[in-house]
Order: structure tokens, then sequence, then C-alpha cells
């Protein structure tokens, strides 16, 4: 049924940046299927532009978000700008799918709207909202909280009942989607956020991103108050201090709500020397730095959230071949399996100690790298993902075509 154009809405992240929604992008457009996007703007991004066959339609971001007041604006100020944007892209070429990845949990109301007129509607679920509130602020206790979880497990029900087909990225999210949600099973479909190993693969060190020292260990993704990223710096402390390693160094690549607090932490830890903050990255730098790393670090807490959230930084690490070491949560286990060094969920002291044997073992990371090398290539790499995304949308058509 090729030649339909998808509509794919984006709160969170711009494209091309929000790796798997390009991913998802380049996979319909080869398939045949016309393709815009509708997303926020990263800085000096123009507000349309066309990008290898996709129609990228952008708006400003609107300003940080804080408080539940500011959220409210945040989703209300990005649905608006969304649903104006789509009326946009309907007048350049009506679209018969409208996908949306969240959080939030607000875009089944479009989705309601456009319905009346032949548009079915796809749900990309990319994350746990009820989960992410319950890690942020734990169990509510006041009223207040109280209604606040169950504004948004009232959100998520209805995105989940708008939705002709969920997409999960995980088996865990799958069984919100059937057991939380009421979706049939029938109606989810798995895919994972795998990497195209095709693309992310060692490459060339770069030396002097070790700035002189033997070791470099890396972590990649956004700085959320609920990813944790302040344990990596725990680690680093541990390392550096307690076991008196200068030879070890790390790079956080990426941004998020707390780069400034985290800056101000490595330095009141005394680890500016060692700790250095890329900020904001793309393909090619995230390529040099892991390239050039000794390991990759998921030392992701314990939450609701994190025990089913599948990690991309952990297969994006085996994808480039480094070893991992990892507290064992639920889905960071069914993602490295047997090519990852793991300590029991928030054990600092037991994290550290695995990660220093592993430094002191070539051997055993050199195995490890390419047995994690090997399972991205042969169990999570994107192509036989793209083949179950498109097979979605394949059906969809089918169905839709089966009854006009």
């Amino acid at each position: 049924m090729a030649g339909e154009h998808v509509l794919i809405v984006v709160q969170n992240l711009p494209v091309p940046l929000d790796r798997r929604v390009w991913l998802e992008c380049r996979a319909l457009k080869d398939a045949g299927y016309e393709v815009s996007v509708i997303c926020p703007k990263g800085p000096g991004d123009p507000a349309y532009e066309e990008l290898e066959g996709v129609h990228l339609y952008k708006y400003a971001p609107p300003r940080q978000a804080k408080g539940l007041a500011g959220y409210a604006w945040e989703f209300a100020y990005c649905w608006v700008r969304t649903a104006l944007l789509s009326l946009k892209v309907r007048r350049r070429r009506r679209f018969q799918a409208l996908q949306a990845c969240n959080p939030p949990d607000t875009y089944w109301a479009l989705a309601r709207l456009w319905r009346p007129f032949g548009v079915r509607f796809v749900f990309d679920h990319h994350d746990l909202n009820p989960e992410v509130f319950r890690s942020r602020f734990g169990e509510p206790a006041t009223v207040a909280g109280r209604l606040q979880l169950r504004a948004l497990l009232w959100l998520e029900r209805r995105t989940f009942r708008a939705a002709h087909q969920v997409i999960a990225t995980n088996a865990s999210y799958q069984n919100i989607a059937v057991e939380r949600g009421g979706v049939p099973r029938e109606l989810t479909t798995v895919v994972r956020s795998g990497p195209d190993t095709t693309v992310m693969r060692p490459g060339p060190q770069v030396p002097e991103l070790r700035r002189g020292r033997e070791h470099l260990l890396v972590w990649l993704g956004i700085m959320g108050p609920q990813d944790g990223v302040d344990v990596v710096l725990r680690v680093a402390e541990q390392v550096v201090h307690r076991h008196g390693r200068d030879d070890v160094g790390f790079a956080l690549l990426g941004f998020g709500d707390c780069l400034e607090d985290l800056k101000r932490l490595a330095a009141e830890l005394d680890l500016e020397e060692h700790v250095e903050f890329t900020g904001r990255v793309g393909p090619t730098e995230i390529a040099r730095y892991f390239s050039s790393a000794t390991a990759g670090l998921s030392p992701d807490p314990f939450s609701p959230l994190n025990d089913v959230s599948t990690m991309n930084k952990t297969m994006e690490y085996m994808a480039f071949g480094l070893p991992v070491v990892a507290y064992r949560l639920t889905e960071t286990a069914v993602t490295a399996g047997e090519c990852a060094v793991y300590a029991d969920p928030d054990d600092l002291d037991g994290f550290v100690k695995e990660l220093i044997q592993l430094l002191d073992d070539p051997a055993r990371r050199a195995a490890l790298g390419a047995a994690g090398r090997r399972r991205a290539e042969t169990v999570l790499d994107w192509r036989p993902q793209a083949e179950a995304y498109v097979a979605v949308y394949d059906s969809i058509f089918r169905s839709q075509a089966s009854r006009q």
C-alpha cells in the first residue's frame, strides 16, 4: 500500500536528532510512503525543510517548563502549534495516518479531530508517563499528587483507546498496553530502538579525546531528574579519589534539565579535571567518542520507569563494540544479555568494583566488546525492527482498503 502519506508528531526532541523517529521516517520512505514530521526546532533549524525526502515542519520550542503550571503551558503550547502545522501539512497533501510519539500523552485528541477525515492513529509508545511521575516524585501521598497521577493515567488510557495500532519499544511496554491500556495484543507490535549497525560501528580512535589518560568511560543520554546521571559522577568520585585512578577520564555526552546542576556537582566532587560535559552531540561526535572509549556506563538507578525501559545508550555502546557496565535492571538485562558486566541495582560500591576489575582486564574487555557487537548485529539491529515497523502501516492500509 505504498504511496500513502504518514504524518509523525514528536514533542520532546527535534528530528533528525531523535534517532528512533528518524530511522522510522527513513524506513517508511524506503518502503514507498510519503512522510512528514511535526516537531520543535533545534538550534538553527528552519521552520520547514525537506531532508532525504522527509518533510520536516518545526515550531519554536516553548520556554523550559517549571512546576505543574509550566508543564501544562508547555503541553498546551506544543499541542496548538502542532495542530496548526497539521493543517499546513494537509494543505500540501492529504495524510492517511497520524503517528504520535510520547511524551506527552495528549495527541490522541488531535487524532480524534482528524479521524472523521479517514486518518488512522498509530501510537508510538516511547515513555511510561505514570512511571516517570512515580520515579521522580515517589508514590503520591497528597491529594494533589494523587490527582496528577490519576490525570496521567487517564491521558494514557485515552491514548491507548484512540489508537488503531500501538507500537511498543519492548515487551514490558507491550504488556502495559495490553494489561493496563486494554489494547488487544494483536493490535500491538514491538519495535525496538535498535541501532543501525551499518552506520554505528567502531571507527578510528581519536586519542586526544582521552586527554592523556589510558581509559575513557562514556555515558550518553538526556540529563533529566529521573535519569540518575548524578550516579555517573558518584562512580567517577570513587574511581578517581577512592581508588586513586588518575588514568581514567569520563565523558558525559548529552544535555537536559540537569546539565548545569551536574556541572556544579562535578566541581563540588573535585572532578573537573576528569569529567567532560560535551553538551548536545550528533552522530559524528558520538562515533568519535565511542570509538575512543574503553567502556560504556549504564548505571541507571532502579525505578518503576527504568526497570522496564530499554536504554538506547546500552545498545549503542554494544554497536560500537564497547563493553558495558550496568545495573541489572529487567530490560537492561534483556538488551545486553551476557555481553555486559552487572552490579545489583543501586549498589554503587558493587558497580565500581566491577568497573575497576574490567579496566584491569583487557582480554575480558575485548571479549565482551566483540560479543556485544555480534549481538547488536544479529539481535538488536534496526533492520528487522524496520520491517516490523513498516508492516504496521502495510497492515493498516490493507485493512482500510478492504473496507472500501
